[in-house]
């Protein structure tokens, strides 16, 4: 804080948290020690990359006054971060009852032994404040959020992936359960239908004298066919 005779200027450095294309405020507070009315004028070595607002006014006596300063958006970063900008506070004495509109620049005049202070502030960039390397970690000794949620859904994939291949294996199961059986049960007609086939013939050889009825002959050929059809499937 400055320690002035008319007024008490905080903070004594402009800080502006710069970022590039976007404006920057900061503030400084005025605060009148004296009893009587303090007149203010706020100067800068750059005014056109700044907006101060009031530039100009009147601090009462025992009062304060807050000064915003605009930094307007900057196209790009200095290389080092280092600003040569600089404020000029200049204060003087007043007449009681003066308004801001009542100020012109001959109060700040030095001439006739006028008292006019000045104090000089500097412009601090403060970076923006780069993305943290290591993830935090929501409890101590637990794996960071990120960690935790790509495990569980590669979990959740390998579970999705066994299920999956669970399914298939149980419909290849049914399928070969019931190629099985109907093997089976194709075998089992081929054996009945030679059984059959045989006994036919047996018995065609013992009538053989007497002549073969064409319904026995229609029949064998029926069976013969129905025989290499499930010789062919099995």
């Amino acid at each position: 804080m400055n320690t002035g005779d008319l007024l008490n200027i905080e903070p004594t450095e402009l800080r502006f948290h710069f970022e590039v294309r976007k404006q920057a405020n900061c503030s400084m507070t005025l605060t009148n020690k004296t009893d009587k009315y303090v007149a203010f004028k706020v100067k800068t070595t750059n005014p056109k990359k700044y907006c101060v607002r009031p530039n100009t006014g009147v601090v009462l006596p025992g009062g304060a006054c807050e000064v915003t300063v605009t930094m307007q958006a900057q196209k790009e970063a200095p290389l080092d971060m280092q600003c040569k900008d600089k404020f000029l506070v200049q204060s003087a004495m007043a007449p009681d009852g003066i308004t801001a509109k009542d100020i012109t620049s001959e109060m700040f005049n030095k001439d006739d032994g006028k008292v006019v202070e000045e104090f000089k502030l500097r412009v601090i960039y403060v970076p923006p404040n780069p993305p943290s390397p290591v993830p935090e970690e929501s409890e101590e000794g637990s794996p960071p959020r990120e960690d935790v949620n790509e495990q569980a859904a590669l979990a959740s994939a390998v579970t999705r992936s066994f299920e999956g291949t669970k399914e298939k294996d149980s419909e290849a199961r049914s399928l070969i359960s019931k190629l099985t059986n109907e093997k089976a049960s194709a075998i089992h007609q081929n054996q009945k239908l030679r059984h059959e086939l045989d006994m036919m013939k047996r018995e065609i050889g013992r009538r053989r004298s007497g002549g073969v009825p064409v319904y026995v002959v229609v029949l064998i050929g029926i069976l013969s066919i129905l025989l290499g059809y499930l010789m062919k499937r099995t």
